[in-house]
């Protein structure tokens, strides 16, 4: 039988390799960082890794998960509720919760499990979720798995937005959950919290954002996009990971009022049927809170990296998707263009991925450069001139 599934699979692969949309995987030879080594080669500047903060392979970071290796051990073997809850989760919990103005954090393997245990613990076939069009995969396949009637609103369109909490109040939606990402990781742009929550409330509604993207960085504090919005009181429920910001490993996790995060430990599937998170990876996040909340001088650098490196494209006549966040979308609408662009910019020094459909719509191909408070001057300037002198070959 495998014969003839092996053909309309090898049909899949060829047909995905001629579009231009083949996404081949770099082997990276060195630890994560501002510059890396790609197949066992010379060390090149990254461009493309979650890695904000420059947190990665922070000197306190690495210490403390050394520590929590000693202390706590390599891993737990087992899920949080049988014998898999450690003094420690529970501390990495209460930090979030005060971290990000939240009432209870409840831990997960990732974000994704977060978001995947999330609608289907709340929402019953009498409920309503209202999920914003770009949301990333995660929430749309939490979504997926919930039985509630699922509506969709033009990205950060408001009136839309509205327009669908008007129809699930027709349909006679007994809760309504409004769902967002707090920052859409393709194009670098901010949900409008605020707004998101003043129709809430209007319209009763629950609010959720998933906050990967901005944790650790965004706002005044760093404490996310809620911060940013001025909303922090209003918002009911946000994800997230450690593993961009918050040192770059791993985790996720589900922060929000007490009674929703109680029954998530109750039901919530992909936190009872999972390990519990890796002690080492655990105090390696703690120590990154720790971090934040002592000094905002990394937040400080990588405003100003990224207002640097924005404007040199700019000058330099780069289509930018406009913005301040530290993802910096370069439009290049074509995705062999797109990966053609890619490979050039590896031949000058430069690790940058080029994104085509499914992941951005299509016609939308681009680079998607993300900035890191790791990154010098010499590192932005060294890129943009790479930049420069890849758009002129190829006539761009």
């Amino acid at each position: 039988m495998y014969g003839q599934f092996q053909q309309h699979l090898q049909q899949q692969l060829d047909s995905i390799r001629e579009a231009g949309l083949y996404k081949d995987e770099r082997v990276i030879s060195s630890p994560q960082g501002a510059h890396v080594s790609v197949n066992q080669g010379a060390e090149i500047l990254n461009l493309c890794a979650n890695n904000y903060l420059g947190l990665a392979q922070h000197p306190a970071i690495r210490e403390a998960a050394e520590r929590g290796l000693e202390q706590w051990g390599y891993g737990l073997a087992s899920v949080r509720f049988i014998c898999g809850t450690q003094t420690i989760h529970k501390t990495l919990e209460q930090r979030l919760s005060r971290f990000l103005g939240m009432q209870d954090t409840i831990l997960y393997p990732s974000c994704f499990d977060a978001n995947g245990g999330l609608f289907e613990t709340l929402l019953g076939e009498e409920d309503a979720v209202i999920s914003d069009e770009l949301n990333h995969a995660s929430i749309i396949d939490g979504v997926r798995l919930c039985r509630a009637k699922r509506y969709r609103y033009k990205n950060n369109d408001m009136a839309d937005l509205e327009q669908q909490l008007k129809q699930a109040d027709t349909a006679g939606a007994r809760f309504k959950l409004i769902t967002t990402d707090g920052v859409f990781s393709m194009d670098g742009y901010y949900a409008q919290l605020d707004k998101i929550c003043d129709l809430a409330e209007r319209y009763q509604a629950l609010v959720h954002f998933d906050d990967s993207h901005a944790v650790g960085f965004v706002g005044e504090n760093g404490r996310g996009t809620h911060e940013h919005c001025g909303c922090m009181e209003r918002v009911d429920i946000t994800t997230g990971t450690l593993g961009k910001a918050l040192g770059g490993a791993s985790g996720g996790y589900t922060s929000g009022r007490k009674e929703i995060v109680e029954l998530l430990r109750q039901r919530s599937r992909p936190y009872l049927f999972s390990n519990t998170v890796a002690p080492p990876v655990v105090a390696g996040a703690i120590a990154a809170l720790d971090l934040l909340e002592q000094s905002s001088e990394l937040r400080a650098q990588l405003e100003q990296n990224t207002r640097l490196f924005r404007d040199g494209l700019t000058r330099a006549g780069f289509d930018l998707l406009p913005g301040s966040h530290p993802i910096v979308p370069i439009m290049l609408y074509d995705a062999p263009k797109a990966v053609e662009f890619a490979r050039r910019m590896l031949d000058q020094g430069i690790y940058v991925v080029a994104f085509s459909f499914p992941v951005v719509p299509q016609g939308r191909a681009r680079i998607r450069t993300q900035i890191s408070a790791a990154h010098t001057r010499d590192d932005l300037a060294f890129a943009i001139e790479a930049f420069s002198r890849v758009k002129a070959e190829m006539g761009l």
